[in-house]
């Protein structure tokens, strides 16, 4: 009887007292392990394994495959080249039993390619290793969802500060004064200017006063602000 069995990401035929060289398996000579993933085993085709289906093996070496030589060479102005040679590491094993049924109650190791973990399969066919059972149990175990952080709550919008009302000067509007506009009103309040009647009562000291302050030169005589004062005063 013949089984083909898959392990390493390749596939091999085999029969009982075949040795065989496989991608290095996580063993030590004399070890006996049972390849699981059985392909197909005499007539009966898997779908994609045969259930229940297994080959015990014995390990026999840890050895190394033929020294391949890999060459690069790039063709470029400031071109290299390289040579590199690799061996591949491979486990020698001897068949010993081809398994239709009841691979998975055989208790045999478990063949694992590489530096995975072999353990030993139960009478259920779970793990018995502590490693294998902790990560069997892990893998099972669905993962808790974290719970979903609650909304932040929306901040309320401030409420905007009432405008500050505007100062009441209680004076006269100075803008009745040709030539006097907001931004000299703005400058006699500053001066502490607010009445048409605090104008018409200026002496030709405080004109002169108020033209350097103002740095008008003259312009309170020329649009004659006193008289334009004195009549709106009286009004």
């Amino acid at each position: 009887m013949f089984a083909v069995l898959k392990t390493g990401g390749k596939q091999y035929k085999v029969a009982s007292g075949d040795v065989v060289r496989v991608e290095k398996l996580a063993a030590k000579a004399g070890d006996k392990i049972q390849f699981n993933e059985i392909l197909m085993v005499g007539s009966t085709v898997g779908t994609p394994t045969v259930a229940g289906a297994g080959v015990q093996a014995e390990v026999i070496d840890q050895i190394k495959g033929e020294k391949t030589i890999n060459f690069v060479k790039r063709r470029r102005k400031h071109g290299s080249q390289r040579t590199k040679g690799h061996r591949q590491q491979l486990t020698l094993v001897r068949i010993a039993e081809i398994l239709e049924k009841g691979a998975d109650k055989s208790g045999v190791m478990a063949a694992v390619s590489g530096a995975g973990i072999a353990h030993v399969t139960g009478a259920n066919g779970a793990p018995t290793s502590k490693k294998a059972a902790a990560a069997a149990k892990r893998a099972s175990t669905p993962k808790a969802e974290k719970p979903k952080a609650a909304p932040k709550a929306k901040a309320e919008p401030k409420a905007k500060a009432a405008p500050k009302a505007k100062a009441e000067t209680g004076g006269d509007d100075l803008t009745r004064i040709s030539g006097v506009g907001p931004v000299i009103v703005k400058k006699l309040h500053a001066l502490d200017v607010t009445t048409f009647a605090q104008i018409a009562a200026w002496t030709p000291e405080d004109v002169a006063a108020m033209d350097e302050k103002l740095n008008f030169k003259g312009r309170i005589d020329r649009d004659d602000w006193l008289t334009q004062a004195a009549e709106f005063a009286k009004a």
